[in-house]
């Protein structure tokens, strides 16, 4: 299996309200495929978040090296980093975060017009995206005028806008209702089968979990094959 994106030896302290370091994640690896789908569990508060937002080029590791397609994120200033980010990259949190005064097709447009994208190949693009998430009928909506799961879909939708190699998900089902979340977790499935998307999940849903091709356990700062059980979905 090939590597799409891969972490080595990585390593995140901060400092405490002591001042001593707080060491989060410990030589961590980890390797992803095209297409793959990789569920993340483990207590809370062991640094799953911690480890997305390195993953996601969202913070720098205290050590330890990053590659998205060989590329090194290290490499990157912050502004290459931002763009590669934003082309490259795709973000689900529990919270939808959508803008409130923009209709869903103008929420899924607004990374393409960032980029620079032609507006009517942005619409053309969100239209697209909508129609494979389900909520294609609601483009003309604003986010008040949908259900959590259409709003958190047109999330998915946004996150897919700049055909990122690499979907990281937040607890995205955490805000949902059972059937709202399995029909998220079916477009999760659906991604990375049928469009070559990789996707990583952090979740204390063993339901999401078990959908993925691996699930892996953050303990003591690395990540461990994790043997699921029905208490995980505490």
């Amino acid at each position: 299996m090939t590597a799409l994106l891969a972490a080595t030896g990585l390593e995140k302290s901060y400092v405490g309200g002591d001042g001593a370091a707080v060491n989060v994640l410990h030589a961590l690896d980890f390797e992803l495929a095209a297409g793959e789908f990789v569920a993340i569990v483990g207590a809370s508060g062991s640094g799953k978040s911690t480890l997305l937002q390195l993953l996601g080029a969202l913070e720098r590791p205290s050590a330890g090296e990053i590659l998205l397609d060989g590329q090194p994120y290290a490499a990157l200033d912050a502004g290459a980093l931002a763009a590669f980010r934003n082309r490259s990259l795709g973000f689900v949190f529990q919270f939808h975060h959508l803008l409130r005064e923009f209709t869903a097709a103008e929420n899924v447009m607004m990374p393409l017009l960032i980029a620079g994208t032609d507006e009517r190949d942005a619409r053309g693009r969100a239209l697209e995206l909508l129609t494979q998430v389900g909520v294609a009928a609601r483009a003309s909506h604003l986010p008040g005028q949908l259900s959590g799961g259409e709003q958190q879909r047109v999330a998915v939708a946004r996150a897919l806008a700049s055909r990122p190699r690499v979907l990281l998900a937040d607890e995205p089902s955490g805000n949902l209702d059972v059937s709202n979340a399995a029909r998220l977790h079916d477009l999760f499935c659906d991604l990375a089968a049928t469009t070559g998307t990789a996707v990583v999940a952090v979740t204390h849903n063993a339901a999401l979990a078990r959908r993925a091709h691996r699930v892996l356990t953050l303990d003591a700062g690395r990540l461990v094959p994790a043997a699921l059980t029905s208490e995980d979905a505490a």
